[in-house]
């Protein structure tokens, strides 16, 4: 089964090290596909399909000037991923300080009260 959702498509495409490469040198403003190829061993084929998989989370956009294709980061879709995990982060802290209160009275001693004295 394929993930189509928006943020599936979002981890999926941060999923690979020369995405999230090509994602930081976006972050330094926009760039051509050739200057953001150009540091990577890899052929003009295999950039596009990294391109088209960042393209398709919605993380870049690619826009004709003439013969130049530019690049630009979208820095919304990951806001959305980064306040999921932010959600996740709260719940799973929410659930280990339960579990540690737990823990603690489950260490912590009875306290031993004496019986009452039988009234006479």
């Amino acid at each position: 089964m394929v993930a189509t959702d928006s943020l599936s498509l979002v981890f999926g495409a941060l999923a690979d090290p020369t995405r999230r490469e090509i994602l930081t040198r976006l972050a330094q403003g926009p760039a051509t596909v050739g200057e953001v190829a150009e540091p990577f061993a890899m052929s003009a084929p295999a950039i596009s399909q990294h391109l088209k998989v960042l393209e398709r989370a919605g993380l870049v956009t690619r826009t004709a000037h003439a013969q130049w294709r530019t690049l630009t980061l979208q820095a919304e879709p990951l806001d959305a991923a980064s306040a999921w995990v932010e959600r996740q982060r709260r719940e799973w802290n929410l659930r280990l300080d339960a579990l540690e209160a737990h823990l603690e009275t489950l260490q912590t001693p009875p306290t031993h009260h004496p019986a009452p004295e039988a009234e006479q």
